[in-house]
C-alpha cells in the first residue's frame, strides 16, 4: 500500500498501543506483591509461575504467527483482535480480582489466568503489529506509523506506572477494560485497511505448516535483524529488571523509584517524533545506532554515580528514556522494510511478528536468568551494603548491558539492511 496515511489515520490505528500497554507493566511491577499479600504466596514461587508462564508463552507465539497466516480471510486481521478481546478482559479481571474460590488453590488460580491473559495478549500484538507492517512499504510511513503507535504504548506504560500508587489497582482495571474496548472500536471500524488480497494457506499441514512456521530465518536480512534484535533486547531488560535493586541498595532513593520511573517512560515517550524525523532523514539503521550509542553513554555514566545522586540519576533516566525511544519505534519498522523487501506483505507477516514476540519474551527471561544468577555469584544480595556486593550490583545493571549494547551495534552496523 503505497497511498500516504493521514495522523488520523495512524492514529486509529495506534490508539490500540495503549490499553495493550496496560496489560504488560502490571503483570511484572504489581502481581508478585498482590499475589504476596492476598495469597501469602512465596516470591520464589510467583517468580517461578511467571518465568513459567513466560517461557510457555514464548514458544507459543510462533504458531501464533502462523495460525493467523493460515487462517487470515475477507476480514484481514480483524477477526483475531476481536478474538482477542474477550481473552485479555476476563484473564485480566481473574488475575487481579480474584473470586473467593481462588482461596483454595491460590497457586493454580494464578498460574491459569496468567496463561489466559498472556494468550490473549499474544494472539493481540501479533495480529495488531502484522496489521501495522501490512499497511506501508514506504520508509517515512513506517517511521511515523511505529512512532505513534509505540508512542501511545508508552503512553499506557506511563498511566500503568502512575495510578496505582494514588487511586488503586481497581481504577486501573477499569481504565484498562474501558480504553481497550474503545480503542479496539476505533480500531476495528476506523484504522486503514491492508490492500491486496490475503495469502490463504488454511490447508498446509504436517511438513509444509512447519516449514511455513520457520521461514522467515531463510531471509538473510531478517537473520540479521533477528540476532541484533535479540542481544539489544536482553541488553535493555537487565536494567529494567535490577532497576529497583539499584534505586533502592545502590542509590540509596526508594523513596524516588516511582519518580524515576515516569521521567524514564515521559521521555521515551516524548523522543519518539524525534527518532521518527531521524529515520526519515537517515534510515532506521543509523537512527538506532545512535540510540544504542546514547544508551551505552548514558549507562557508563549511570556506573559512577554514587549513593543519594538523585538528580544525576533524574537525568540519566532521561536520556536512557530517550534511547528506550529508539529500541521501541525503529526495530518494528526495519522488520516491516524487511518484510516488504522479501516480497513476504500479504503472505506471512505472522509467521514474522510470532517469532519477532517470541524474541522478545525471551529477552526477558534471560535477562532475568543472566543477571539475578550472576549478582549472587559476584556477592550481591538484596538490601546489602557490602561494597564488593554492591560494586557487583552496578556492573550488572550498567556495564554488562554497555557489553551487550555495544554487541549489537556492531551486528548492527554490519547488517545488510541500508537499502531495505
Amino acid at each position: 500500500m503505497n497511498k500516504a496515511l493521514t495522523f488520523p489515520a495512524l492514529l486509529a490505528y495506534g490508539l490500540f498501543g495503549l490499553p495493550l500497554a496496560l496489560v504488560a507493566l502490571p503483570i511484572y511491577v504489581y502481581v508478585p506483591q498482590f499475589y504476596a499479600e492476598r495469597f501469602g504466596l512465596s516470591l520464589a514461587l510467583i517468580g517461578g509461575a511467571l518465568l513459567l508462564a513466560r517461557i510457555l508463552d514464548a514458544f507459543i507465539d510462533p504458531a501464533i504467527g502462523l495460525w493467523i497466516d493460515r487462517r487470515r480471510n475477507g476480514a484481514g486481521f480483524r477477526h483475531f483482535i476481536a478474538l482477542s478481546l474477550p481473552l485479555l478482559i476476563c484473564g485480566y479481571v481473574a488475575l487481579f480480582h480474584p473470586p473467593d474460590i481462588a482461596n483454595a488453590q491460590p497457586s493454580a488460580w494464578f498460574l491459569s489466568s496468567l496463561m489466559v491473559v498472556y494468550l490473549g495478549f499474544s494472539l493481540s500484538t501479533i495480529a495488531y503489529q502484522s496489521w501495522g507492517a501490512a499497511l506501508t512499504r514506504e520508509r517515512t510511513q513506517r517511521s511515523r506509523l511505529t512512532a505513534i503507535r509505540e508512542a501511545c504504548g508508552l503512553t499506557g506504560v506511563i498511566i500503568a506506572a502512575a495510578l496505582p500508587g494514588f487511586a488503586g489497582i481497581g481504577w486501573l482495571s477499569t481504565i484498562f477494560i474501558v480504553t481497550l474496548l474503545a480503542a479496539g472500536f476505533v480500531l476495528l471500524n476506523y484504522s486503514p485497511q491492508p490492500q491486496g488480497a490475503a495469502h490463504d494457506i488454511s490447508r498446509t499441514t504436517g511438513i509444509a505448516g512447519a516449514a511455513e512456521l520457520f521461514a522467515p530465518f531463510s531471509n538473510q536480512r531478517f537473520r540479521w535483524l533477528f540476532s541484533v534484535f535479540t542481544v539489544n533486547g536482553i541488553a535493555a531488560a537487565i536494567p529494567a529488571t535490577l532497576f529497583l535493586f539499584f534505586a533502592n541498595d545502590r542509590l540509596a532513593l526508594p523513596q524516588y523509584a516511582g519518580l524515576f520511573l515516569v521521567l524514564y517512560f515521559i521521555a521515551g515517550a516524548v523522543s519518539m517524533p524525534l527518532w521518527a524525523v531521524s529515520a526519515r532523514r537517515h534510515g532506521e539503521r543509523r537512527a538506532w545506532l545512535a540510540g544504542m550509542a546514547l544508551a551505552i553513554a548514558t549507562f557508563v555514566w549511570a556506573y559512577t554515580l554514587t549513593p543519594g545522586a538523585a538528580t544525576a540519576y533524574a537525568v540519566i533516566c532521561i536520556l536512557s528514556g530517550f534511547a528506550l525511544g529508539a529500541d521501541l519505534a525503529l526495530p518494528p519498522a526495519l522488520l516491516a522494510a524487511v518484510i516488504g523487501h522479501a516480497g513476504d506483505i500479504g503472505k506471512r507477516e505472522g509467521a514474522y511478528f510470532g517469532i519477532w514476540n517470541w524474541a522478545t519474551k525471551i529477552n526477558l527471561a534471560l535477562a532475568a536468568g543472566i543477571s539475578l544468577p550472576l549478582l549472587q555469584v559476584l556477592g550481591y544480595q538484596n538490601g546489602s551494603t557490602d561494597p564488593q556486593g554492591l560494586h557487583a550490583l552496578a556492573f550488572g545493571y550498567a556495564l554488562l548491558p554497555c557489553v551487550l549494547k555495544s554487541i549489537a551495534a556492531m551486528l548492527l552496523w554490519r547488517a545488510p539492511l541500508e537499502n531495505v
